[in-house]
């Protein structure tokens, strides 16, 4: 699934956008299939956490707000009205037409995991389950860190893995950079919430999506090169950069292993010596 870089980064090759009309909608999605922007002007697109927004406004009617998620497949294609689709037709889920001379400038948003349509003024109400987005350009001016840390610290008894994960406490993290930020702070991903140093661990987060924000390989280890840009994730029986133990493999979360409803059992990467397991495991 995308994580919070890649949508910032689609959300900045989608502000060519702003400023242009809307000449033809197309939301292939039964619940909007009536939604229009025709005759509306394109006026912001912008990403939170793992969330792409675009708003649309007219000379009359309230703003609308075009909201999408990527999920696992997700992609949003650019290129001139006319022009042959890169991607199978069935899978659109929003056509967009944008005014361009000579040719007007097609989007299409295929096989999007979440699409809603809503006045400008539900904005906030939508977006109020999530936590402070972690690439925030004032993630401390407006309080995102600290909002972070208590978000993930009212519940000592989680695994941090799981915590970070969840989009409610912090959004944009996922499963790469979880699997990262918990192997740089030299925690297993299964650790208790209250037996590890929750500070650390956000701050190692952040630390790490920032500076990957606009990078179009994510590096976490600082090496470039192919194979080497990550510590952990996807290594597994590889050995650690650190000490050379095998790198081990297994799942965290989820509903039958006493996960939250709705929770989703994911693969977790950690090294035995790096990241000494829970305590009492």
């Amino acid at each position: 699934m995308p994580e919070g870089d890649s949508v910032l980064q689609l959300a900045e090759r989608m502000q060519f956008m702003v400023g242009r009309e809307v000449t033809k909608t197309s939301v292939r999605v039964p619940r909007y299939a009536l939604a229009r922007f025709d005759g509306m002007e394109c006026v912001a697109v912008w990403p939170y956490g793992k969330h792409l927004f675009m708003e649309f406004a007219g000379d009359e009617d309230e703003p609308l707000i075009l909201h999408t998620h990527l999920k696992m497949e997700g992609q949003w294609h650019i290129h001139y009205a006319g022009d042959r689709w890169r991607a199978p037709g069935h899978t659109a889920r929003v056509v967009l037409q944008l005014a361009n001379e000579p040719r007007d400038i097609e989007i299409v948003g295929h096989t999007l995991g979440f699409v809603e349509v809503y006045p400008e003024s539900d904005y906030l109400g939508r977006i109020e389950h999530l936590g402070p987005d972690i690439l925030d350009p004032d993630w401390e001016i407006n309080g995102g860190r600290e909002e972070a840390i208590w978000r993930i610290e009212a519940r000592p008894e989680r695994a941090i893995g799981a915590a970070l994960l969840d989009q409610k406490n912090v959004a944009g993290i996922g499963n790469e950079y979880r699997a990262e930020a918990c192997f740089i702070a030299g925690m297993h991903p299964a650790e208790r919430v209250g037996d590890v140093d929750v500070e650390k661990i956000v701050d190692v987060s952040r630390t790490i999506m920032w500076a990957n924000r606009f990078s179009l390989i994510r590096v976490t280890t600082g090496v470039r090169r192919a194979g080497e840009t990550t510590y952990v994730f996807g290594r597994t029986n590889a050995r650690c950069r650190r000490c050379g133990t095998p790198i081990e493999k297994g799942v965290l979360g989820g509903v039958d292993a006493g996960g939250d409803e709705g929770e989703l059992e994911r693969i977790i990467w950690w090294c035995p010596h790096c990241q000494p397991g829970p305590r009492g495991a």
